[in-house]
């Protein structure tokens, strides 16, 4: 059975203590924080959202995250899902296009809150009425408000909107170094890194003097070696924060490499 497509207006509710997670950013996605806390990490900058900010998460990267509802309330977002499609016609009809290729590598741009954006996302909240079928028309509409609201407020954003081109080819080792704690499969990490997975593994084995899953294994056990004994980690912390799936497995390969099991150190 195939998986629906994502709702390109999706608003998120739930209670909950925390809920942690990662996931592939594949089209751009504009974000108003409602209440709650988001956390979010792309292997290089660490950044922190509140109610009342506004991001634009951009396609093609790997982000962790961590969502943090209130005391006594609950964790709600409003995301609208900027598809390449979309962006195309756009792209056409204004005659817009990225002048240069984005030279922030950050995942997430922070967008300062103005009236216009307040606007907008006011209108969006009542989200159930355009997600229903029979209103793909507003909503095509409401999406186009939401590329034309970025572009007034912040025209820098031309360059990142309208790139339409696929990841290029670039250092797999530095690129590996930073975002080995994802776990995402090889695929993802070869697409990431401008290679087929018969390129990246060829390069991959050539830098490093490992196939790249005894690499990962290895690297992500030695980071959770570091979490545990230095920064006082629970092994159940830093299993998924180094890009395990399972606990046990986990701790049947600490243990493997180590000796001992992450439990007892």
């Amino acid at each position: 059975m195939p998986t629906p497509p994502r709702p390109q207006i999706l608003y998120s509710c739930y209670h909950s203590r925390s809920r942690e997670g990662e996931q592939f950013v594949a089209e751009h996605i504009l974000s108003y924080q409602l209440a709650g806390t988001l956390t979010t990490n792309d292997g290089q900058q660490e950044q922190v959202f509140h109610p009342g900010a506004l991001r634009l998460s951009k396609r093609n990267h790997l982000v962790k995250f961590n969502k943090q509802p209130p005391e006594d309330g609950d964790f709600q977002s409003l995301s609208i899902t900027l598809d390449q499609e979309t962006l195309r016609r756009v792209s056409l009809e204004y005659g817009l296009a990225a002048a240069r290729h984005p030279a922030s590598p950050s995942a997430i741009v922070p967008l300062e809150m103005n009236p216009l954006y307040q606007s907008f996302f006011d209108s969006l909240r009542p989200y159930e009425h355009l997600a229903q079928p029979g209103n793909e028309g507003l909503l095509a509409l409401k999406l186009r408000e939401a590329v034309l609201l970025l572009l007034k407020s912040n025209p820098e954003l031309q360059d990142v909107l309208f790139d339409f081109s696929e990841p290029g080819k670039i250092d797999l080792e530095a690129f590996m170094s930073r975002n080995f704690h994802f776990n995402v499969q090889l695929r993802r990490f070869a697409y990431l890194t401008g290679r087929s997975l018969a390129t990246f593994k060829r390069d991959f084995e050539r830098i490093f003097q490992l196939s790249p899953s005894r690499w990962l294994l290895r690297r992500r056990l030695q980071e959770a070696h570091y979490l545990i004994t230095a920064k006082g980690k629970a092994p159940s912390e830093a299993y998924l924060e180094v890009g395990f799936e399972d606990l046990s497995h986990f701790s049947f390969a600490f243990k493997k490499m180590y000796g001992v099991a992450p439990s007892r150190i």
